[in-house]
């Protein structure tokens, strides 16, 4: 079995894992009200999506 022969350093751990990192959702206006939302969502705010009301407020 393969045993390391010295311990691998923090700097050496750390650029290795630099991939290893939370994302952004990709966020847009809402046309009608202005607020943030999820691009391909609905608005939690007015309830559209596209120009179109799809839950009643």
């Amino acid at each position: 079995m393969a045993v390391p022969k010295r311990r691998t350093s923090k700097a050496r751990k750390n650029k290795r894992r630099t991939h290893f990192k939370l994302e952004v959702p990709g966020m847009t206006l809402c046309p009608n009200c202005g607020s943030l939302i999820r691009s391909h969502h609905v608005c939690a705010e007015c309830g559209q999506y596209k120009g179109q009301e799809v839950i009643e407020k």
